[in-house]
């Protein structure tokens, strides 16, 4: 495979990563997990995040560092990631306007397929696991629970909740959006990205790069010496939080949306949210199927 092939198809896995950041519920994590960049991924973090690394840049051996860092690698990632957040976000904004009911069912099919698979996916289980597992679900519940309807505004919320999702986002497992919605703020950062609304999308990102670089390493020793507990765990987390996912839980969003298609009663939620539902559940099962016929 030539250099230029090479990298456009990272840039399209990148594509795809990007695409399920955006969407709650599916993992960039796991889309890198599934088109075999994910081990790469996590060591060039690791790399970037060296100190041997930078040395190497700071001694003048550009090359030396841009190799060891994998340069070339995150470079096109972050290409096909950018161009998909900042492609979808439109879309996002128009469908949480106009169709919200069947745009939470959607996500809310396709996290409870995800975690069935995520969780068939660890074998032999353990008394522990068991626990595990409902120490999450307890975790992520309680989280919705108390955690408010509307969140504040400010840069350094907005810089908190980049530091927090993008921890996620390499993680597979959980989604780095669906974090952003439990904290309140994953609408206003998809309409932030398709307004180019700078001063939140600077802070946000240098939010992401603090997290990145505060937790890299911690990651990568957490996944290396607690992979399972750290796995199963998220997967609770997922299912607790799927309260928040609940397609009328903003009762105000549903009634604006109704006025907006002339359905003022709502006639169309329950049929629109099944089929929707279903749509996100079939969508995974599509993604898993291609997944083992990749791996046979």
């Amino acid at each position: 495979m030539s250099g230029i092939v090479r990298n456009l198809v990272v840039a399209l896995k990148g594509y795809a990563m990007g695409a399920a950041n955006v969407i709650p519920g599916v993992s960039g994590g796991t889309i890198a997990l599934l088109t075999g960049i994910f081990n790469e991924l996590i060591e060039a973090l690791d790399a970037l995040m060296s100190f041997s690394s930078w040395k190497l840049l700071f001694q003048g051996k550009l090359k030396d560092f841009w190799k060891a860092i994998h340069g070339t690698f995150l470079l096109w990632l972050a290409i096909g990631v950018a161009v998909s957040v900042f492609s979808l976000a439109k879309l996002m904004e128009y469908v949480f306007t106009h169709h919200p009911v069947q745009t939470w069912a959607f996500f809310f099919g396709l996290i409870v397929v995800s975690a069935f698979f995520l969780l068939t996916d660890i074998k032999d289980w353990k008394g522990g696991d068991v626990l595990w597992l409902l120490a999450g679900i307890a975790l992520g519940a309680m989280i919705c629970v108390l955690s408010p309807s509307e969140t504040t505004s400010d840069l350094w919320f907005i810089a908190l909740c980049g530091a927090i999702a993008i921890c996620t986002m390499i993680l597979p497992g959980i989604s780095g959006s669906f974090i952003l919605v439990l904290l309140g703020k994953y609408e206003y950062i998809m309409k932030a990205v398709s307004d180019l609304d700078w001063p939140v999308l600077v802070v946000f990102a240098l939010g992401c790069i603090v997290g990145i670089v505060a937790f890299s390493k911690f990651l990568h020793w957490l996944m290396s010496r607690y992979g399972r507990q750290t796995l199963i765990v998220l997967i609770g987390f997922t299912i607790g939080a799927l309260v928040k996912v609940w397609p009328w839980a903003d009762k105000a969003a549903c009634d604006a949306a109704n006025v907006l298609n002339g359905d003022p009663a709502g006639t169309l939620h329950l049929p629109g949210a099944i089929i929707w539902a279903l749509a996100g559940a079939v969508s995974v099962l599509v993604l898993e199927l291609v997944s083992r016929r990749s791996k046979s």
